[in-house]
């Protein structure tokens, strides 16, 4: 009998674990997505004014986004303290930022009151053979402790061999008054790609390169409007890329885009004046009024190789389908 469930706890551990599984474990302040037995990501919820996702592990277990400031390692730039990896903010909402941490400020005074993003719990964790779907919320806390909006992340992960995918939504509901999102640049689905994939480095060029969906390439794509964007670089010697997409039916889908040549790359929909000159004061500004929703669509995608090797374009008209 001993035997029988020593055998059948080994059958059950292998199970759990399989190849093309994708695997939820809740810890004290995160979230560990685990596919095809390796970490994929952690959804972070207990350490900073914002949630997030990090690190994102492409194929091969490579590390593409950057560790500071949840680890310090040599050679990265200790810039812009709130670019965690992954994670969803905007720069002014009723007059408050969400987009900045505190300590980003140093002695300066923040131009405008800090709010927080807050974790209240999870909706459904659910892994499965082929797929797995992790689902938070959050309350976005203004300044007074109120609670402004609230909000529902979806994290679908894929299982499979080759690239890693992820499908990233974002419903933002408002609550008894209108929350009006400002015309800044500082926003808003954002991601900090690892420091040797960067376009630039402190002091000299870098080896990365950026693109979007109608060949706009490198600086000239910030503040450009696109479906797609891909930033692609070495690391340890070898090039991999991150392709980062919007849905056609996502609000305001193909917006302009803060993509930067030191890493960060951010799907914008509420900026127009500050990233093309002869706009309007405040264009791009949205009111989401008492009780109303909208929800914002995106799939990441890790790969090896640089856009066109990975048939970006391709996988988006997948993904527009």
């Amino acid at each position: 009998m001993k035997i029988t469930l020593l055998a059948l706890s080994v059958v059950s551990l292998c199970t759990a674990v399989s190849r093309g599984d994708v695997v939820f474990t809740e810890k004290t302040d995160c979230i560990r997505v685990e596919v095809d037995g390796e970490l994929l990501t952690e959804y972070v919820h207990d350490d900073s004014p914002h949630v997030y996702f990090w690190p994102l592990l492409g194929p091969g277990g490579v590390k593409m986004t950057r560790a500071w400031p949840m680890e310090d390692v040599p050679g990265e730039d200790h810039d812009h303290l709130h670019h965690r990896s992954m994670w969803f903010a905007h720069g002014e909402v009723n007059g408050t930022d969400f987009w900045t941490e505190p300590v980003t400020w140093g002695k300066k005074t923040p131009k405008l009151p800090l709010g927080k993003i807050v974790h209240t719990g999870v909706k459904e964790s659910k892994g499965g053979k082929d797929s797995g779907v992790l689902v938070t919320t959050q309350d976005w806390k203004m300044p007074d402790g109120s609670t402004l909006l609230t909000s529902e992340q979806t994290l679908r992960a894929f299982a499979g061999k080759g690239a890693r995918v992820m499908d990233w939504e974002i419903k933002l509901t408002a609550g008894e008054k209108d929350a009006v999102f400002g015309d800044t640049k500082e926003g808003t689905a954002a991601i900090r790609i690892a420091e040797t994939m960067r376009l630039k480095q402190p002091k000299a060029p870098g080896e990365g390169h950026i693109l979007n969906d109608s060949g706009t390439a490198d600086d000239a794509v910030w503040g450009q409007k696109a479906k797609w964007v891909d930033m692609s670089g070495p690391i340890a010697g070898k090039t991999y890329g991150i392709a980062f997409m919007q849905h056609p039916t996502s609000f305001r889908a193909g917006s302009r885009w803060h993509a930067r040549d030191y890493g960060l790359f951010a799907a914008n929909p509420f900026c127009e004046a500050e990233m093309e000159k002869g706009q309007a004061k405040g264009a791009g500004a949205f009111t989401l009024k008492a009780k109303e929703s909208v929800t914002f669509k995106y799939r990441i995608i890790l790969h090896e190789g640089d856009a066109a090797a990975a048939k970006v374009a391709e996988s988006y008209a997948d993904y527009a389908k």
